[in-house]
C-alpha cells in the first residue's frame, strides 16, 4: 500500500474490488477487455473492448479508448492542453454529436513518454461531461474536481483524490 497522506483513511475493499492506494505511482498501464461505451445526444459515440487503463494512487482510473473505435466526426481538435509529469504533453478535443459540441471534453496524447507509448492513437474523455460511460454495463460515476477524468466504478473504493478536501494529496 502507498504512503498515505495525514488523516486520510481507505475504504474497505470488498469482493472483486481494488484500492485506488494500492494503485502505484507512478502510475501503470493496464489493458482492459470490458465493454466501454460512451453515449452523447443519445448517439453512441464509442464502443470498444480495447481500452487502457491508467492507475495512478489515489484516482479512479482514467480509461483510454482507440481512437478508431469512436464514431467517425465525434472527435475533433480542440483548444489547449496540459501537461502530464508522467505522460507528457496532452492535446484537448471537442467532443461532438449532432449539433451538440462539448469543447475539450476529452483529451490525447499524439507523442507520449516512452513508458505510456501505448497511449497514443487513444482518448480519454471526462465521463461527467457526456452523456453517459458505461463499464460492462455499468454507469460510471465522474471523479470530482473539474481537472481529473477519473471513473468511478463499483469495482473501485477510494478516497478520490479531486474529493472536498484531497486538495494537497
Amino acid at each position: 500500500m502507498s504512503r498515505l497522506p495525514r488523516g486520510v483513511v481507505p475504504e474497505t475493499v470488498g469482493p472483486g474490488q481494488e484500492s485506488v492506494w494500492d494503485y502505484p505511482r507512478p502510475p501503470e498501464l493496464r489493458p482492459s477487455s470490458a465493454l466501454v461505451v460512451v453515449v452523447l445526444g443519445g448517439v453512441e459515440i464509442c464502443r470498444t473492448t480495447r481500452a487502457l487503463q491508467v492507475l495512478e494512487t489515489s484516482h479512479p482510473p482514467s480509461w483510454y479508448l482507440p481512437r478508431e473505435d469512436w464514431l467517425e466526426g465525434s472527435l475533433r481538435p480542440g483548444e489547449g492542453g496540459s501537461y502530464c509529469e508522467w505522460k507528457g504533453s496532452a492535446d484537448y478535443l471537442d467532443v461532438v454529436s449532432g449539433s451538440i459540441v462539448l469543447p475539450a471534453a476529452a483529451w490525447t496524447y499524439l507523442t507520449p513518454s516512452p513508458r505510456f507509448a501505448a497511449i497514443a492513437g487513444h482518448v480519454a474523455v471526462y465521463p461527467g461531461r457526456v452523456d453517459g460511460c458505461t463499464v460492462d454495463g455499468e454507469e460510471v460515476r465522474a471523479q470530482d474536481g473539474g481537472f481529473y477524468g477519473g471513473w468511478i466504478t463499483s469495482s473501485v473504493v477510494g478516497p478520490f483524490k479531486g474529493s472536498p478536501g484531497s486538495w494537497g494529496w
